[in-house]
């Protein structure tokens, strides 16, 4: 029961940010929402109070992306090139999915929220799939011991944040990922480990 419960929410989320994507957020509807993901008013509002309530969704959307991409990454992969496939593909997929503009706005509301900012939970697939790599990284010698995981983690997630603050801030006047994957492993040289 709560699987199918879990795939109807599911369903909303990823039809609405289909929909923020393709026709903005203020032209879509609840009822755009209701028939792209063929649910029902009632299934709308048990899980969302309206529209707004699904911008706090953003993190699940992205949280959904990681557990996709740790399926696709090479096991045999270094951990410092993991930590950069998946910032590259998390930036690819920001740039050709959401606008830069409700981006923006998310990101900011964020910083004024009083409540949850649900983008620095903790508890989030992001910080678990990263902290994990790094802590393979540290094992293997790919990634350095000189900080702590939990460290190594708020800086990596600090320069993705920035990157993406940077490119909302231009208006997405440039490609984020391909930014990203020119800049992000200059960011992050320092933490790369001597191999054993």
């Amino acid at each position: 029961m709560e699987e199918k419960k879990k795939r109807v929410k599911d369903r909303i989320v990823s039809a609405a940010w289909e929909l923020f994507y393709e026709k903005g957020y203020d032209a879509t509807t609840v009822d755009d929402i209701i028939r792209l993901s063929d649910t029902s008013k009632g299934s709308f509002y048990y899980y969302f109070d309206g529209k707004d309530a699904l911008l706090n969704t953003l993190s699940t959307v992205l949280d959904d992306l990681y557990l996709s991409l740790k399926e696709e990454m090479d096991p045999y992969m270094d951990s410092f090139e993991k930590l950069m496939f998946l910032n590259y593909r998390s930036h690819l997929f920001m740039e050709r999915s959401i606008k830069v503009d409700l981006l923006a706005s998310l990101y900011s509301t964020q910083l004024i929220s009083k409540g949850e900012r649900s983008l620095l939970d903790q508890n989030r697939e992001y910080y678990k799939l990263i902290s994990s790599v790094m802590e393979e990284g540290q094992k293997r010698g790919e990634i350095n011991r000189r900080k702590s995981v939990s460290e190594l983690l708020k800086y990596y997630s600090l320069c993705e944040r920035a990157l993406v603050t940077d490119w909302c801030l231009n208006k997405g006047s440039y490609s984020l990922a391909e930014y990203s994957k020119e800049y992000m492993p200059i960011m992050m040289e320092s933490f790369k480990g001597k191999q054993l």
